[in-house]
């Protein structure tokens, strides 16, 4: 059995920006404090929410470093370092442990992509490479790649791989892997639309997008579900359908970013190709944000 990196709701955190361009620290600061005083148990940077596409080398590692130093273990940071690059994956998951990272998100190779003997190969590589926990992480409406039952079972059995971070929405392929590899994978939800039944399959929390304009809610559905209330998870599943649907009416993470912005939050802009959600949607996210009773 693997202890898992966290258990309940680790926020997929935003990276906020000067009007300038630069990351805004302060910001950063500002939210990562808000997060932990409203219960969110892990906090996961540099991923897709945080814009890791668009953040050179230099601003990535500087942001992984800042946030692993400003959290000071307060509660687990897992890191972003994921690549179609096996090399320079390793490369960021070595610099993720140098900088005390309790993680690392390492997302499918894309655009390249690869067969499953690729996926076990390339992982394998960059578990190899350091003892830091790697989550695999599978979504692969981005990638174009998507875990078999049988690799993940294969990579489950290196010391190393903690676990996966479902995003695929195959609860048939997320019952197999649980049959095959049983507790030597934990899985989080990549879904927040999906927290209740994945948990009830075993899983272990969240890395949600959510998180980010709900904290406490979001770990109290997990607490929910760890307490075996699962009606009561489910009727909390359904009171925030909506604003779920609300933040991923544009391509994650442009309605979040937006929201964060209508709750107060100095955000700054998106970088591009990323743009500014449309009017119409603006308004949605707005009217759910209210409906759902989130404020700071």
């Amino acid at each position: 059995m693997k202890n898992p990196v966290f258990t309940g709701a680790g926020v997929a955190i935003i990276t906020p920006f000067k009007s300038t361009g630069e990351v805004n620290y302060e910001e950063f600061g500002r939210i990562i404090d808000h997060q932990i005083a409203n219960g969110t148990d892990a906090i996961i940077v540099c991923g897709t929410t945080g814009e890791s596409s668009t953040l050179h080398d230099k601003e990535h590692r500087e942001a992984v470093s800042w946030c692993c130093e400003y959290v000071n273990h307060r509660i687990p940071v897992v890191a972003g370092v994921g690549s179609n690059d096996t090399a320079y994956a390793i490369e960021l998951t070595k610099f993720a442990k140098e900088c005390g990272a309790d993680g690392g998100l390492s997302v499918t190779p894309y655009y390249n992509k690869t067969s499953q003997r690729g996926l076990i190969a390339h992982y394998t590589a960059i578990a190899d490479s350091c003892d830091l926990p790697i989550v695999l992480y599978n979504v692969p409406s981005r990638t174009g790649v998507c875990f078999t039952a049988e690799t993940l079972q294969t990579l489950s059995k290196h010391p190393n791989i903690n676990g996966l971070k479902a995003a695929s929405g195959n609860f048939s392929l997320l019952a197999a892997a649980r049959a095959l590899c049983g507790d030597d994978l934990n899985i989080w939800s990549g879904n927040d639309d999906q927290i209740v039944p994945l948990m009830a399959l075993g899983g272990k929390g969240v890395i949600s997008v959510l998180s980010n304009v709900a904290p406490q809610q979001t770990h109290d559905l997990c607490q929910l579900c760890f307490e075996n209330r699962y009606p009561e998870a489910a009727k909390m599943q359904f009171a925030f359908h909506n604003l779920i649907d609300a933040l991923f009416c544009e391509v994650n993470p442009i309605p979040v970013k937006k929201a964060m912005e209508i709750l107060g939050w100095n955000v700054g802009p998106l970088r591009l190709p990323l743009v500014e959600p449309t009017p119409e949607h603006i308004e949605l996210i707005r009217k759910e944000l209210a409906a759902a009773g989130c404020k700071i």
